[in-house]
C-alpha cells in the first residue's frame, strides 16, 4: 500500500503547491483523502487513473479541501465512468456537494450520472467501513464556517493512516493518531499561534503521547516552507510517495 501526496499546499498555494489531496492505493483499496480545487489537474499531471478510485473522504467544506469534487465528477461523467463512487464527509455533505456543483456548473447537479454515486455523511467517533477501508472521524477545531471539521483515522490492509486535517490543537488528535503507521499533520506555522491552525511547536509538544510511527507535515505556509530544510521531520511535497 502507498500514499501519494497529490497536493500538499495550503489555501493560498504557498510554494506553488496544489491544494490538499492524498491518493491511497493497495491490493484492495483505491481512495482519496480530500479533493481541493486544484486536485483534478494535479491528478492528471501524476497520471492517476481516476476511474479506479472507489472512495473520496472529505474533511471539511473549505475550497482547498472540497472544491475539486465538481471538477472530478464532471470529468467522470464526460470520460464515461461506470465504476460506482462513494463520497463521504462531514454531516451536511449530502446538501453541500450539490450546492457547490450547481454553483460552479449550472444544471450539472441535476444531470443523471452514468455511474452510481453515493454521498455519505459521517458521524464523529462512529466508525464506518467502505469495502476494505475502515474510517473513524474525530471532531477538530477550524473555525465557524466550512464545517463540521473532521480528522480521520483510517484502517486499511493492516495499516493505520491518520490525518489531522486543518485544526488548532485539540485532544481529539490523540485518539485519532495514536500509534498510527502514518500521521499526516498540518503544520501551518513554525511557532506562531494562528487561530484554527496548528503550529509545529504546538504539535511537537504532543507527539510523545500520540506515538505515531511516522510523521509527515503538510499544509505549510511560506513561513514553514522557508524552514523545511532545517526541520528534523519529513515535510510533504506534491508527488511525494510514502510506501507502507
Amino acid at each position: 500500500m502507498q500514499l501519494r501526496f497529490v497536493g500538499s499546499g495550503d489555501a493560498f498555494g504557498s510554494g506553488g503547491r496544489s491544494n490538499t489531496c492524498f491518493h491511497v492505493t493497495g491490493n484492495s483499496v483505491n481512495f482519496l483523502i480530500d479533493c481541493g480545487a486544484s486536485s483534478l489537474p494535479a491528478m492528471k499531471r501524476l497520471e492517476i487513473v481516476r476511474d479506479e478510485i472507489d472512495l473520496i473522504l472529505i474533511t471539511h467544506f473549505h475550497g482547498d479541501h472540497f472544491a475539486g469534487l465538481p471538477f472530478f465528477l464532471l470529468d467522470a461523467q464526460f470520460s464515461r465512468r461506470s465504476r460506482p463512487l462513494v463520497i463521504a464527509g462531514p454531516q451536511g455533505i449530502e446538501t453541500r456537494l450539490p450546492e457547490v456543483t450547481e454553483t460552479l456548473f449550472e444544471h450539472s447537479s441535476k444531470t443523471k450520472q452514468r455511474f452510481d454515486l453515493s454521498v455519505v455523511p459521517l458521524v464523529p467517533e462512529q466508525s464506518r467501513s467502505f469495502g476494505a477501508v475502515k474510517v473513524t472521524p474525530y471532531p477538530v477545531v477550524h473555525g465557524e464556517s466550512g464545517g463540521p471539521f473532521l480528522a480521520y483515522r483510517i484502517e486499511a490492509e493492516g495499516r493505520i493512516i491518520s490525518y489531522s486535517a486543518d485544526t488548532e490543537w485539540t485532544d481529539a488528535l490523540v485518539p485519532a493518531a495514536k500509534n498510527a503507521d502514518l500521521f499526516i499533520a498540518e503544520a501551518y506555522t513554525y511557532d506562531k499561534v494562528v487561530k484554527n491552525h496548528l503550529s509545529l511547536k504546538t504539535l511537537e509538544a504532543h507527539l510523545p503521547e500520540i506515538g505515531a510511527k511516522r510523521l509527515v507535515l503538510t499544509h505549510m505556509s511560506d513561513d514553514m516552507l522557508a524552514r523545511v530544510e532545517e526541520l528534523p521531520y519529513v515535510a510533504a511535497s506534491d508527488g511525494m510517495v510514502v510506501v507502507f
